[in-house]
């Protein structure tokens, strides 16, 4: 006699414990449309916090941070539709991007257009528990940051007509301790949301 394996459901991401979760119908899409509306305001917001530095047309913003959180908290369909959101705005013409940037000929927006994928890795790792512990909330955090320079530093490197190497010290250098940092804080502040809320496991 054989036992068929019982599905487990996927576990809550942090968006899933506000009011309004277990609505149905045109509710749950109004739900859904709303945070998928504020996430991309929230990307938009927090990597206006730009600053410009002298040796590379990259800045160093917030915005990956702002994605990781977004990714974590909605999770890989709402996160990655509130990036579309907010690619979408720019490209139109909204100065969403880092600096009131907007449009995509510019070097940075290789990096603007890997934040899609980083916002699902994230949020696909958080519906399997990857946002309850700060080790593993520290290293979704690196994948989903490794997706971003995936993307960026290609789309960088053709912009500007350079190598790899060169792309490397323009691109990616630079920016490494301060995404160790936004890890860190994503690892802290993720994990003890869920402790907050009573739920860790």
């Amino acid at each position: 006699m054989t036992v068929a394996a019982v599905p487990t459901s996927p576990r809550r991401v942090l968006a899933d414990a506000l009011p309004g979760a277990a609505a149905a119908g045109a509710a749950v899409r109004a739900r859904d449309l709303v945070l998928v509306l504020g996430g991309a305001a929230f990307v938009a917001a927090v990597g206006q916090a730009a600053i410009p530095l002298p040796f590379t047309p990259v800045p160093l913003t917030l915005g990956t941070f702002a994605v990781l959180l977004v990714g974590a908290a909605l999770g890989p369909a709402r996160g990655a539709l509130s990036i579309a959101v907010l690619v979408l705005a720019g490209v139109s013409g909204i100065p969403v991007f880092a600096d009131g940037n907007s449009g995509w000929a510019f070097a940075s927006f290789g990096y603007v257009l890997g934040y899609l994928p980083a916002a699902a890795c994230l949020g696909w790792l958080a519906r399997r528990g990857g946002d309850r512990s700060a080790w593993r909330t520290g290293a979704a955090a690196v994948a989903a940051t490794a997706l971003v320079y995936a993307v960026g530093l290609p789309w960088l490197m053709a912009h500007l007509g350079v190598g790899l190497a060169e792309g490397l010290a323009l691109g990616v250098t630079p920016f490494l301790i301060g995404d160790v940092v936004k890890a860190v804080a994503a690892a802290l502040l993720l994990p003890g949301t869920w402790r907050l809320l009573g739920e860790r496991r």
